[in-house]
């Protein structure tokens, strides 16, 4: 007999908490970094606001499950920022959705899926130079995962991925190109690990938890 699940979970993994993880690695080295550089004077006022619009290549970490693989890809990205203070700001990521593909551990393709990864981060804007502006943040993400799809060895089947929930981390730099329009490089680490069920039979969590490099155009509002 068939399990039905009548709607859909949320999965939310309480690893990403414990020490060593990736993502907290990496905020905690790029804090580390920014605090040893010498400061100047503030670069934003409580109150600036910051949109972005740009590009994150997504690379998924390499071992996502027993038997698949989630592909990399690249995406459209756009991220606004609110500054509570001139170095504390709030990060909203928001994404056109992406569509991951899923293939067998040396075989070809055989399902894809739709993914929305918004992000909400807090981020500390350190003050140490007046034309470039490093950052790091940490925050939580919401994954959600649609119009799952099969093909190949698993044509015909009933692919669903469960919501996610995780911790995030972030760093980043921008650079000035006028009193307005700059330039952001960021780098992020996203905790996604959605639960799988292929004809309503558990298969397992499939452990996305990318690695997201971006470049992006921005304008500050005063």
């Amino acid at each position: 007999m068939i399990e039905q699940h009548p709607h859909r979970q949320t999965h939310f993994d309480a690893r990403p908490l414990a020490a060593g993880h990736p993502g907290l690695r990496l905020g905690a080295a790029a804090l580390l970094a920014l605090a040893l550089l010498p400061a100047t004077a503030t670069a934003y006022d409580s109150g600036d606001r910051i949109a972005r619009i740009g590009l994150h290549h997504i690379a998924p970490k390499s071992d996502n499950h027993d038997t698949v693989e989630v592909d990399s890809l690249l995406g459209l990205t756009g991220s606004l920022v609110q500054f509570l203070t001139p170095q504390l700001a709030v990060d909203l990521l928001l994404a056109w959705p992406f569509e991951p593909e899923v293939s067998l551990k040396g075989g070809g393709k055989v399902a894809e899926a739709q993914l929305l990864p918004p992000v909400l981060s807090l981020v500390w804007y350190p003050a140490l130079a007046s034309t470039w502006h490093p950052y790091v943040g940490v925050g939580l993400n919401y994954s959600l995962f649609f119009d799952e799809s099969t093909q190949g060895a698993l044509a015909g089947s009933d692919l669903k991925l469960d919501d996610s929930f995780g911790v995030a981390a972030m760093a980043g730099v921008d650079w000035d190109l006028g009193k307005a329009w700059g330039v952001a490089l960021d780098v992020r680490y996203i905790d996604i690990d959605s639960d799988a069920t292929l004809d309503g039979a558990d298969i397992g969590t499939v452990e996305v938890d990318p690695l997201c490099v971006g470049l992006s155009l921005s304008y500050r509002f005063r």
